[in-house]
């Protein structure tokens, strides 16, 4: 079943979301990052329902997250490829891989799965950066401010004092 709409709200993560969709369509971004294209394959990773995964495919493509493709034609076969702004959903799905790996939501043996730097075999880690000087920020130094697109939610939001 699904939840009310985002659409039209001013937010970035409502936006965000929306486009998305919900925590099944993380979860097939996630396997087309680590190179999972084919719908069977898809579907073995998460063991998904048909309708489910079907519907979540649409919904990806219709935002423009995925793209489909036909790479065999008797039968008809699609695989499932991350466009550009599919691919800018990899840094929610690693954001979310750290925050699970720090708590240990899997349990005490260690993360599942681990990401590291091709060239050097080093984990890796998402971290805040001032914009212009790549300089390293602690999130206790991070505070929200109305952008261009603040509507008047946004801006009572921002009158509320940050702990």
């Amino acid at each position: 079943m699904r939840s009310k709409s985002f659409d039209g709200m001013a937010c970035s993560i409502a936006g965000a979301l929306e486009t998305i969709g919900d925590r099944w369509a993380i979860l097939i971004l996630r396997d087309l990052s680590l190179g999972l294209s084919r719908y069977e394959d898809l579907r073995r990773s998460t063991d998904v329902t048909h309708a489910t995964l079907s519907d979540r495919l649409k919904h990806l493509e219709a935002n423009e997250l995925i793209e489909r493709r036909l790479y065999q034609t008797n039968p008809e076969r699609h695989e499932y490829l991350l466009t550009r702004k599919g691919w800018d959903t990899v840094l929610l799905t690693q954001a979310l891989i750290q925050i699970g790996d720090r708590w240990k939501v899997t349990g005490e043996d260690g993360p599942p799965m681990r990401f590291v730097n091709r060239k050097t075999g080093r984990p890796v880690k998402l971290k805040l950066v001032d914009a212009a000087t790549d300089e390293p920020v602690r999130i206790s130094d991070v505070a929200p401010q109305a952008g261009p697109g603040a509507d008047d939610r946004i801006r009572w939001r921002l009158t509320f004092p940050q702990t």
